[in-house]
């Protein structure tokens, strides 16, 4: 079988204007970066707001292993299943960080037969959404630091300023700095850090905002820091909002592209599942409702995460509202969940994928417990035997789970048409009654308690006393009625990323809380989890290289 690189390079890709004949997008309303690429303008939303919209399927995952179980992959081939089947599709997802791509778990343009194109542009620097988000994120660090050396009129205390600068790579190196060395022309010493872009607050700024007042207004009212009087300061107390508006401008736009299957695809907005909100941008889901019947989209990682937010926090701020959910699943992860070891995943192993299917079963309790039809897509991998894929079926039925095999990486659309069926069987015959699991009006530590409880299966939640103390803190300033951002591991149901399968007897512990007021909500950091990544032993960019006629190779 070729390799992902191999199979984009070879694919015919349409001019993007041929693609956006096939909406209902005027000329003006199209902005093209060369060929391939092009911005949507704002106006596109504006015009069709009356329009109806189509339907929108949301993917999420059980937790997957560290080389990820194909989620995009099988959301890529999904929207070109419906395609396939005669439906107008689109897919809205986030685009790549360069973190991941250069580091372990490799690109998120799909792979095999089921991608989004140009591959390798989408996985590089794109149409420059993230450094754009970089730009505007240091310029408000450089502006607070500005502001200590010229003297300070804002009381800021030094100790409590908690924006970071940010870089789209992981960098262990930089989680913790000092800044502001070498003299009084250098600016006031102080302790600083890196958090990777796709963390940023403004990451979820852009991805949240519905239009480019609301950008602007969000943007202001960002907590950067607190005086030494505990005041919260803002961006709006330092008039830069203007400023971060212009560097984003066109970064709120959405992206359009193509999949090999020239189905259209709004790639828009990267923040991170595990500490941030992982969806794409709302404005690009909107946009995709109004120009076709059906929209596939995806939340990072696993239901306990990705979905749980974009049901929580994306939903609620956007008013959208999913017609089904696709659960991925994979029989290596199973087996992983199982307690088989990362290297024999391989192996055909019946008593460990019997044994990881608690985690899948776990997973669609919580889908349930926000009102949705669902089904469960096993993303077949070469590497699954007939015995295992049958005794997968086998325990769906006894279960009555609805389930379908997507084969999207070997075959694209055709490989996802059983699926796409499915999928519309439960949206006929189980309606939708989506609710989000809390009530605004609960506190902060009740929220937090609702979502330990409901999606990890956990007993409940402990706080240390440095995120007590910002309970209280921000209740006193009104912030308790916002929604609550988990940052957990991706692996486990747990904060403990070793505790596979379904935990049990177990609880979540809060280390600490921060504000994203911003964005909207706020960041409730569980465990160990950290904010700025670092690569592995072996990073993909070791194997990455280009020729003298520009073909790039080690991407995948």
């Amino acid at each position: 079988m070729k390799s992902d690189i191999e199979i984009a390079s070879e694919a015919y890709i349409k001019p993007i204007q041929d693609i956006a004949a096939g909406l209902n997008i005027e000329e003006e309303e199209l902005e093209q970066y060369g060929r391939h690429k092009a911005k949507l303008s704002l106006n596109v939303l504006k015009r069709l707001k009356d329009a109806p919209d189509g339907r929108l399927i949301l993917v999420t995952a059980i937790n997957p292993t560290k080389a990820g179980e194909g989620k995009t992959t099988v959301t890529v081939g999904l929207g070109d299943a419906f395609a396939s089947l005669g439906k107008k599709a689109m897919i809205a997802m986030r685009e790549p960080s360069l973190g991941p791509v250069m580091g372990i778990k490799g690109g998120a343009a799909g792979g095999g037969y089921s991608q989004v194109l140009p591959m390798t542009d989408i996985n590089l620097h794109f149409n420059g959404d993230i450094h754009a988000i970089t730009a505007a994120n240091n310029t408000l660090a450089a502006i607070i630091d500005n502001h200590l050396h010229q003297g300070n009129a804002l009381r800021i205390d030094p100790r409590r300023i908690i924006w970071k600068r940010v870089v789209d790579i992981n960098d262990r190196a930089l989680r913790n700095v000092v800044v502001g060395l070498g003299g009084p022309a250098q600016g006031v010493p102080r302790e600083d850090g890196f958090d990777i872009t796709v963390a940023s607050e403004i990451m979820a700024v852009v991805c949240l905002s519905q239009d480019l007042e609301d950008m602007k207004k969000r943007l202001s009212e960002m907590v950067v820091a607190w005086t030494y009087d505990e005041v919260p300061v803002t961006v709006r107390d330092l008039g830069v909002e203007g400023a971060l508006s212009l560097l984003l401008k066109d970064a709120l736009k959405p992206n359009l592209v193509q999949t090999i299957a020239h189905t259209p695809a709004l790639v828009h907005g990267g923040p991170f599942a595990n500490i941030a909100h992982g969806c794409n941008s709302a404005i690009a889901t909107r946009t995709a409702l109004k120009l076709a019947d059906y929209v596939v989209t995806e939340a990072g990682f696993g239901a306990d995460l990705g979905a749980e937010k974009f049901l929580n926090i994306k939903a609620r701020a956007s008013g959208l509202s999913p017609d089904a959910v696709v659960i991925v699943a994979t029989v290596r992860a199973l087996k992983m969940h199982g307690g088989v070891d990362k290297d024999n995943l391989q192996a055909e192993d019946i008593g460990a994928l019997k044994d990881g299917m608690q985690n899948l079963k776990k997973h669609t309790e919580t889908i349930r417990s926000f009102g949705l039809p669902f089904v469960v897509a096993l993303n077949r991998f070469v590497t699954d035997t007939d015995l295992e894929l049958e005794v997968f079926k086998e325990i769906m039925e006894q279960e009555q789970i609805p389930f379908a095999l997507s084969e999207v990486w070997e075959k694209g659309g055709i490989g996802g048409v059983s699926l796409a069926e499915a999928i519309e069987e439960q949206i006929e015959k189980s309606e939708s009654h989506f609710s989000p699991l809390y009530d605004l009006a609960h506190s902060l530590e009740e929220k937090i308690t609702i979502i330990a409880r409901k999606v990890y299966g956990a007993e409940g939640a402990e706080f240390t006393p440095q995120a007590r103390k910002k309970l209280q803190l921000f209740a006193e300033h009104g912030w308790d009625c916002l929604p609550v951002c988990m940052a957990k591991t991706q692996y486990s149901l747990s904060d403990n990323p070793a505790a596979l399968g379904r935990p049990e007897n177990f609880t979540i512990t809060i280390r600490d809380l921060k504000p994203s007021i911003g964005a909207g909500f706020i960041v409730a950091l569980t465990g160990d989890i950290m904010t700025m990544p670092g690569l592995p032993k072996h990073p993909a960019a070791l194997n990455m290289d280009i020729d003298e006629n520009g073909r790039a190779s080690g991407l995948f």
